[in-house]
């Protein structure tokens, strides 16, 4: 009997660690031994791998087995270990041949038939992979159509064990290779145009969309709140070649991925309920933590229906969130990193009661103010656009224009992107929104007279630091749809106007 080696992935949120898998077969007791620090699901592999292996017409070693997965220490989670401890110990037994199994990443879960299932991960194990240098990787068949997303890797999708093994013996037709990809066409999202009224929250959605900001609607019930935040997805542009994988990637570890449409090419949309849970929202759970909502929506846009009665703990969960783009959860196991840089966008009611006109409100001011708390002062100081939402007065007038549709608003949208994207690509940002304050202050500064407004509400405590230069952040958004080079003293009045709508 002899000593086998091969690999799979450890996944710390969407960050891999190649594991080596090795396997020596040797006298002593009848047993298998499975060490480097497994979790329960993998500690019960042992059993669904020998089954497998017996299923699919081999023995499983009547001799001591030990299974030992390198980094001792760092912590196994999960059942995608299955197939390259399968593979570890036939080869270790002389089963089949090694050499084939040498930089060979495997990737799936067993049956107790030897049917190979898919997992969760494919995309962001095979980006390690492909870091740590191996060259080969056999994957789930189902699995396949996503792992081709990664390029520069020999890639063989398998249907069951006896596949796997029959490839390990020479036979270079036992395994599937990945079909050519074609891209799912993109599904027309709602159009802007069936929103009735509302041009200033219109307007808003509009600057949002063309420099990333985040939005508050403040309005009584129906009054397009919620269409208008679905219709803020239809008009960002298409996802980069990258920023589709770093999506694609925490969706596959979110089990949210077909093999229909095995790639996220166009900005998520998450809408959340007040019934939602921190851990539902940031992410979490035990062992290693798992994607939240917040990561899900990285790269779209995060919706929060009833934010006043969304629990004031979870709001500000998301402060730091806001601030830096990525959620870091430390959990037993270790730290899990996802990415996070969405678009929040808020909805509210004036007050519990909400009337369809303010006058018929029947709360009393102490129970409006707590409710309206609701939204703490440093969350909402990180809300670049607040828009105070007005009742209908009127559903159609045919002496009104009819609406602008989405593609008309986007393809001003992009303009401005375009700009923005010329202007801060040498810094490595993309949007008005991603540019820090001190870049503003300093390389990019306006003239005094520009921004005198904005010194004046400094001076008497009505803006804070970050607030100033979210003000400016908005100001270079106006100006890039107004196609200016410079924001003018207009564009800073607008953007400081935004930031003190909040409430009727």
């Amino acid at each position: 009997m002899a000593l086998a080696r091969a690999w799979c992935v450890a996944l710390f949120g969407v960050d891999g660690v190649p594991v080596e898998i090795e396997a020596d077969v040797g006298a002593g007791a009848v047993l298998t031994k499975l060490v480097g620090l497994p979790d329960a699901a993998l500690q019960e592999s042992k059993d669904r791998v020998r089954a497998a292996v017996r299923n699919t017409g081999h023995e499983w070693p009547t001799q001591r087995v030990t299974l030992g997965l390198s980094p001792a220490s760092l912590p196994k989670v999960g059942s995608s270990y299955d197939l390259a401890l399968a593979c570890v110990v036939l080869a270790a037994s002389q089963a089949v041949p090694p050499e084939r199994l040498e930089g060979t990443v495997l990737l799936g879960e067993l049956a107790l038939d030897g049917r190979v299932r898919s997992v969760r991960g494919i995309l962001p194990a095979l980006l390690a992979a492909r870091r740590a240098g191996l060259p080969r990787a056999v994957v789930p068949t189902a699995s396949l159509r996503e792992a081709a997303l990664v390029d520069g890797l020999d890639l063989h999708g398998a249907d069951s064990l006896g596949d796997v093994v029959e490839w390990l013996s020479g036979n270079e037709s036992a395994l599937h290779r990945p079909p050519p990809f074609t891209p799912a066409p993109p599904t027309p999202g709602p159009d802007l145009a069936d929103v009735v009224g509302q041009p200033e929250a219109r307007w808003a959605l509009e600057v949002a969309a063309a420099g990333g900001h985040h939005v508050l609607l403040t309005g009584p019930p129906g009054t397009g709140k919620t269409m208008l935040a679905e219709r803020l997805v239809s008009l960002l542009p298409p996802l980069t070649p990258d920023d589709a994988l770093g999506v694609t990637a925490v969706h596959s570890i979110a089990g949210l991925l077909t093999p229909e449409t095995p790639l996220v090419s166009t900005p998520p949309f998450v809408s959340l309920h007040p019934s939602t849970s921190t851990v539902a929202l940031v992410g979490g759970g035990s062992g290693l933590a798992k994607p939240g909502a917040v990561s899900r929506a990285h790269k779209g846009v995060l919706f929060i229906d009833e934010a006043s009665e969304f629990g004031q703990t979870k709001l500000d969960s998301l402060r730091t969130i806001l601030e830096e783009g990525e959620v870091r959860l430390a959990r037993r196991d270790g730290i899990a990193r996802y990415p996070a840089r969405f678009q929040l966008v808020l909805a509210t009611n004036p007050c519990p009661c909400a009337p369809a006109k303010d006058i018929d409100c029947t709360c009393h001011p102490a129970v409006k103010r707590r409710y309206q708390a609701k939204l703490s002062g440093p969350l909402l100081d990180r809300v670049d656009l607040r828009v105070l939402m007005r009742s209908l007065t009127v559903m159609m007038d045919a002496g009104l224009p009819d609406p602008e549709s989405t593609e008309t608003v986007r393809k001003r949208v992009a303009n401005a992107r375009a700009r923005a994207h010329a202007r801060w690509s040498r810094h490595g940002w993309h949007t008005n929104a991603e540019v820090p304050g001190p870049i503003l202050r300093r390389e990019y500064r306006l003239p005094r007279q520009t921004t005198s407004l904005l010194d004046r509400a400094l001076s008497r405590g009505a803006l804070t630091g970050r607030g100033a230069d979210r003000c400016l952040r908005v100001a270079w958004t106006l100006a890039d749809l107004a196609e200016t080079d410079l924001p003018t003293e207009d564009h800073v009045a607008a953007a400081l106007e935004f930031r003190e709508r909040r409430t009727p």
